[in-house]
């Protein structure tokens, strides 16, 4: 039996960490550390954790946004989440933050891609926990 049949019977991964492997060739991925945000027998998605954007901030990609920046969004730092739609949006985040549109992983986890959580960020008035990404692992 494998470690992930006993952590989730299901075999499926969502909820879980996928660590790269030293060996692991492709540059998008090599020493990636990938949140598993939803996985089916349809297919998966995932965010990159550990890896920063450079070049945007979050104040920056809220003006782009028309959203106005407020203190607030000064320290908040922006993930490279993966290679796929590298321009597209997503917040990880505690779940005391859940619209109809978030994806709720687990007990602990969602994932909102909408323009809602940004404002709500923005505002003070989003998740007590967050990490954005932008793009995604599929």
């Amino acid at each position: 039996m494998n470690m992930s049949t006993l952590i989730n019977p299901s075999g499926y991964l969502a909820g879980q960490m996928l660590i790269a492997m030293p060996q692991m060739r492709d540059a998008r991925f090599s020493r990636a550390v990938v949140y598993m945000c939803a996985h089916t027998a349809e297919g998966a998605m995932g965010l990159v954790i550990n890896r920063m954007f450079n070049g945007l901030s979050f104040p920056d990609l809220l003006e782009q946004l028309n959203i106005e920046p407020t203190p607030l969004c000064d320290p908040i730092k922006i993930h490279f989440g993966g290679p796929v739609e590298a321009g597209r949006g997503f917040v990880l985040h505690s779940t005391d933050y859940v619209q109809e549109t978030t994806l709720v992983v687990n007990d602990e986890v969602g994932l909102t891609a909408t323009i809602d959580v940004l404002k709500a960020i923005a505002n003070g008035q989003g998740p007590a926990r967050s990490l954005l990404a932008l793009g995604y692992a599929g």
